[in-house]
C-alpha cells in the first residue's frame, strides 16, 4: 500500500493514511530503522516544528479527539487553557505509564462499518489480513507535582509491549506536553522486567556502583528527567526474595522469613492475669485474648513491634529475631518516605521538606549500605542475584528523590518547597485503571470496544481539578485506600492464607439468636424488661459486628479501633489484646455507641419486619437518622485522630466509612434476620438467667486496667 516513488513522500500534507501508519509504527517500534530509512525517503523528523497546520507530524498523527486510541487532544487542550489562565500548578508534572491486559476479540463496529480489536497506535487501525489483534492497552497519565491533579493523556492498543516501545511513547508524550507548556520532571513505570527494559532504553542505569537516575530530553539537551520504579511492585519483589532465600545475612545479623510466618500463623490465645483473682479463676467468662491484626502490612512498624513484644514474652518461635526486626523496620521507614500522601503528616510520613531531608538522606545511606551487603546462605550477594530488582529499585528511587530535592525543591523559584512523594508511584494511575475496569462492567479482561467505551465515559467526567474524585474517574476511593488495596498481598493476612488456606471460623448471625443474645422486637417493652440484658444484647451484637467488619478491613489502625483493648499493653504492634466473652470480642466504646444509637432509632421509628418498612428507602432513612443522632455527640474512634490525616482530607474518609459499615450491618441484622427467626423470649431468658447479678458485658465506656500478664493457653 506504500508508494515507492520519492516524490510521493515529499510533502507532509500529501501523506496517505498508509504512509502515516507506516511512519508512526516504524518510529515507535524501531527508531534506528526509522533513522536509516530517512536517508532514503523524506520521512518527517519526529521533533521538527513548522508553522503549518501539521505541527510536529508524529504527535499530530498519534492524536485523536473523543476517546479513540492515541493521545487525547481534549485533555491537552484543557491543560493548555489552564496554563494560559496562569494556573502554575499545571506547569510541572510527573509522567507514568502502565499496561492493561485486553481480551483478544474481533468485533464489527456498526458506526464505522469496520472490524475492530486490532493494534492501534493512534494513526488508525491496521487494515490487512496480517494485522494482529491487540492484547494490551498502554495508558499514560500526568500527575501534578505541587498539586494533586491527574490527567489521563491517552492510550495505545498493542499486541506486545517492549521497553523500547514504552520509551518512545514516553518521549513522544514528554514532547507533546512541552509543546503546551507543561514540563515533565519525573517518569514512573512498574518494577518489572519490562519497566527495567524501558529504563535502560531511556539511558537509566541501576548498577549500585554507578547509578544514573536521570535521562535527557530531547536527547543531548540540558533538561534532565528523573526516573522512578513503582514502590508497591518493588515491595512485592523484596517479599518474594525474602521468602525465596528464607534467610538473609547482613553484617552479622540474620533476617528470617520464618519469623514473619510464625507471627501471621499465631493463633488466638487467652491471656492469664495472675493479679486478678476473678480473671485467674478457672471458667471465668471474661478475659483478654492475644490476637494478631491480620491487616498489618508486612513491612511496617506494627510487625517490628510485634516481633519484639513476642520475643520479650519468651515465645520460642520469636527468639533471635533482632535481625528480622531491623530489616522490617528499615523497610517500613522507606515505605513511609515513598508514600507521602498527606500534607499534614509529620516525620518520615510527611511531605519532603528542608526540615526532614537530612533525616531522609541518612536513611537512604543506611539502606544502601544494608542492601549492598545482603547475602544468601551460600554467601552470595543478593544485589547480584536474580532476585535483585526490588532492592535495586529502592536504591534508584533514593537517588532520584535526592536529585529531585536538590534540583526542584530546595532551589529558589522551585515549583514547590514541599513534595508529596505519592506522585512518583503508580497509585494515581492504578486508581484510574480500577475505575476504568469498573466502567467496563466485567471482572475479566475487557475487549478493545469495551475499553474504549469505558475510557470515553471516564474522559467525559475528568475535571483535572486537584483532589477532585472525577480527576481520575468516578468513585470515592482515596489514593491512600488504593495503596492499601495494592498491598493486600503484603499483609500478615495474605501470609497466613498462603500457609494455611483454610479460612478461620466466623460466627454467624444464627449464633446470636441461638444464644438469645439479640433482641427480636423493635421496642424495648416488646422484647425485654431487664435493662441489663438489653445492654448485654446490644454489646454482644456490636462485638459480632466488629468481628465481621474486621474480617474485611485492609487498614491496620481501623481494625484495631473496633475492639476494647488492654491499654496497659503498649508497643505491641500487630499483636492486639482484646477482651472476649463467650466467643465474641467485646467492641470498643465507639462501636458500642453506634449500635446503641442504631437501636434507639429502630425503637423510635416503627416495628422491625413491618412489610411496608422493609424497603431500601426505609433502610436509607434509618441510616440517615442514625447519622443525625451521632452528629454533635462525643467524638468516636479517638485512636484514629492522627490516622485520618494520612490521606486526602475528604468527607468519605476511614472515619465515615467505619460509621457507615457498622450502622448498615446492625440495621441489616435487626431488620432482615429478626423477621425470619421466631425465637421465644423465654428461651433467651432461660439461656441468660444464669447471668443475672453479673455484669457480663461491662460498659465499654469504662476502662479495665490490667497489670503484668503472661500468655496462657
Amino acid at each position: 500500500d506504500l508508494p515507492c516513488e520519492l516524490h510521493s513522500w515529499r510533502q507532509m500534507a500529501e501523506y496517505s493514511p498508509e504512509m502515516r501508519q507506516f511512519a508512526c509504527i516504524l518510529h515507535l517500534y524501531h527508531i534506528k530503522a526509522y533513522d536509516y530509512l530517512r536517508k532514503i525517503f523524506p520521512l518527517p523528523h519526529p521533533y521538527s516544528l513548522t508553522k503549518q497546520v501539521f505541527i510536529c507530524s508524529f504527535i499530530i498523527w498519534l492524536s485523536n479527539s473523543e476517546a479513540a486510541a492515541g493521545f487525547s487532544n481534549d485533555i491537552f487542550f484543557r491543560l493548555q487553557e489552564k496554563l494560559e489562565r496562569g494556573e502554575r500548578a499545571y506547569s510541572y508534572c510527573a509522567l507514568m505509564v502502565q499496561d492493561l491486559s485486553l481480551q483478544k476479540h474481533q468485533e464489527w463496529d456498526l458506526q464505522t462499518q469496520r472490524l475492530t480489536g486490532f493494534v492501534d497506535l493512534g494513526a488508525g487501525l491496521l487494515d490487512a489480513d496480517e494485522a494482529p489483534l491487540a492484547s494490551e492497552a498502554i495508558i499514560l497519565m500526568a500527575v501534578g507535582i505541587s498539586s494533586p491533579w491527574t490527567a489521563p493523556l491517552g492510550y495505545f492498543f498493542v499486541n506486545s509491549t517492549t521497553g523500547p516501545l514504552l520509551a518512545q511513547l514516553l518521549r513522544q508524550t514528554i514532547h507533546k506536553l512541552n509543546n503546551i507548556g507543561v514540563t515533565v520532571l519525573a517518569v514512573t513505570s512498574g518494577t518489572t522486567a519490562r519497566g527495567a527494559e524501558t529504563a535502560r532504553a531511556l539511558g537509566i542505569r541501576t548498577d549500585p556502583e554507578r547509578i544514573q537516575c536521570t535521562f535527557q530530553h530531547p536527547p543531548g539537551s540540558a533538561h534532565s528527567i528523573t526516573y522512578f520504579f513503582d514502590i508497591c511492585h518493588a515491595l512485592q519483589l523484596i517479599r518474594n526474595a525474602l521468602q525465596y532465600f528464607q534467610k538473609i545475612e547482613w553484617l552479622g545479623d540474620t533476617v528470617q522469613w520464618q519469623h514473619v510466618v510464625e507471627l501471621a500463623a499465631l493463633r488466638e490465645q487467652r491471656v492469664l492475669e495472675p493479679c486478678s483473682p476473678k480473671s485467674a479463676r478457672h471458667g471465668s467468662e471474661q478475659s483478654y485474648h492475644l490476637k494478631v491484626n491480620l491487616a498489618t502490612p508486612l513491612f511496617s512498624e506494627g510487625v517490628a513491634d510485634a516481633l519484639e513484644h513476642l520475643q520479650n514474652l519468651g515465645l520460642a518461635s520469636f527468639q533471635n529475631c533482632s535481625g528480622t526486626v531491623k530489616f522490617v523496620r528499615l523497610m517500613s521507614h522507606l515505605c513511609d518516605v515513598f508514600h507521602g500522601t498527606g500534607p499534614y503528616r509529620r516525620g518520615l510520613k510527611g511531605p519532603l521538606t528542608a526540615g526532614n531531608y537530612t533525616k531522609i538522606s541518612h536513611l537512604f545511606n543506611e539502606a544502601k549500605s544494608f542492601f549492598v551487603t545482603l547475602m544468601d546462605s551460600m554467601g552470595k550477594l543478593i544485589i547480584k542475584s536474580k532476585r535483585k530488582l526490588g532492592f535495586m529499585s529502592f536504591l534508584l528511587n533514593a537517588e532520584s528523590l535526592k536529585w529531585f530535592y536538590t534540583n526542584y525543591v530546595c532551589t529558589e523559584g522551585a515549583p514547590s518547597h514541599h513534595l508529596l512523594t505519592y506522585a512518583f508511584s503508580l497509585d494515581p494511575l492504578e486508581k484510574f485503571l480500577r475505575a476504568l475496569q469498573q466502567a467496563c462492567g466485567s471482572s475479566g479482561n475487557p475487549t478493545c470496544t469495551a475499553f474504549q467505551a469505558a475510557y470515553h465515559k471516564l474522559l467525559a467526567s475528568c475535571s483535572l481539578l486537584p483532589g477532585s474524585p472525577h480527576s481520575s474517574g468516578p468513585g470515592n476511593t482515596s489514593t491512600s485506600d488504593i495503596f492499601l488495596s495494592r498491598r493486600r498481598d503484603l499483609t500478615l493476612g495474605s501470609i497466613r492464607a498462603q500457609y494455611n488456606p483454610a479460612r478461620g471460623r466466623t460466627l454467624s448471625t444464627k449464633y446470636l439468636y441461638g444464644a438469645g443474645l439479640l433482641l427480636r422486637g423493635s421496642a424495648l417493652s416488646n422484647a425485654l424488661t431487664d435493662l441489663s440484658l438489653h445492654a448485654e444484647s446490644i454489646t454482644c451484637t456490636a462485638g459480632f459486628i466488629a468481628e465481621q467488619v474486621a474480617s474485611e478491613l485492609q487498614c491496620e489502625a481501623c481494625l484495631a479501633s473496633l475492639f476494647e483493648a488492654d491499654e496497659s499493653r503498649l508497643r505491641c504492634g500487630s499483636v492486639l489484646y482484646i477482651k472476649k466473652l463467650g466467643g465474641v470480642s467485646l467492641p470498643s466504646a465507639s462501636v458500642y455507641h453506634i449500635t446503641n444509637i442504631s437501636e434507639q432509632v429502630l425503637n423510635r421509628y416503627g416495628k422491625v419486619g413491618d412489610g411496608n418498612k422493609s424497603t431500601k428507602v426505609w433502610q436509607l432513612s434509618l441510616e440517615q437518622k442514625v447519622f443525625e443522632e451521632i452528629l454533635g455527640g462525643s467524638p468516636l474512634f479517638p485512636t484514629l485522630t492522627n490516622h485520618l490525616f494520612d490521606g486526602e482530607l475528604c468527607v468519605n474518609n476511614h472515619y465515615t466509612v467505619l460509621v457507615k459499615q457498622i450502622t448498615q450491618r446492625y440495621l441489616n441484622i435487626r431488620t432482615n434476620h429478626a423477621k425470619h427467626l421466631n425465637f421465644k423470649y423465654h428461651c433467651r431468658r432461660h439461656k441468660l438467667k444464669k447471668l443475672k447479678g453479673k455484669h457480663l458485658f461491662p460498659s465499654p465506656l469504662g476502662g479495665c486496667q490490667s497489670s503484668q500478664t503472661h500468655v496462657g493457653s
